[in-house]
């Protein structure tokens, strides 16, 4: 085991087929972690599986708070990197928003405390996203999702990256406590910094915002 802190050995990433979870499962199987990925599409079974993760199917979207305590059982810290994908606002208040919050509670209930929220830069109550424009239902989601885990008593970690990429990994970003604005970032370095985070408890309680940059991934989160 290569991480920071022992007592975190089991991990489970909900959305687990998604561009930054497939890039981040290996990471955390080569750190030593016990990794579970949750997808709800039964034929990305074997793409999932070559990370070197378990695969387990299930649909967040439709299993209550008890239902993803179960699934939560055992594991030590959750990371949550899913989403509705866009261009559906019931689903993205299901999925972003309310299937989120239910994880939250069920990590509670199952003591898998620590808890961390890929969320995005601009994630905020006052967005300033006007209801017309498609974006402001995932802005309201994000937001109501990142204010119910920070008000939580879980040791959480809100990860708000700048607009993704698919650049390849530089290992380096800036953050918004280095005076980062809005840009872009890779999603490979997306996947490096959750890594980071989990790895790192002084980032319990931070919410990072950050983008692409010069400051090392672990010197930029230590702030």
């Amino acid at each position: 085991m290569d991480h920071a802190s022992t007592d975190i050995r089991r991990v489970l990433v909900v959305g687990g087929h998604g561009k930054v979870a497939r890039l981040l499962l290996p990471q955390l199987v080569a750190a030593g972690y016990e990794t579970t990925a949750v997808f709800r599409n039964p034929e990305h079974q074997a793409e999932v599986a070559q990370t070197g993760a378990t695969p387990l199917v299930a649909d967040v979207e439709k299993l209550d708070t008890g239902a993803l305590a179960e699934i939560l059982n055992g594991h030590d810290a959750i990371i949550w990197s899913a989403g509705a994908g866009g261009g559906n606002p019931p689903r993205t208040y299901a999925v972003d928003r309310d299937a989120a919050i239910r994880s939250m509670d069920a990590a509670l209930h199952a003591g898998a405390r620590r808890y961390l929220m890929v969320s995005y830069f601009g994630a905020r109550t006052d967005h300033g996203i006007p209801q017309d424009n498609p974006f402001h239902p995932y802005a309201e989601a994000k937001a109501a999702a990142d204010n119910h885990l920070s008000a939580s008593a879980l040791d959480w970690t809100i990860l708000a990256p700048s607009r993704l990429t698919d650049d390849p990994p530089t290992g380096r970003i800036e953050t918004a406590e280095q005076g980062a604005v809005a840009g872009s970032v890779g999603r490979a370095d997306v996947a490096a910094v959750v890594l980071q985070a989990l790895r790192d408890p002084a980032t319990i309680g931070r919410t990072l915002r950050f983008n692409a940059g010069a400051t090392p991934i672990p010197e930029a989160l230590r702030g």
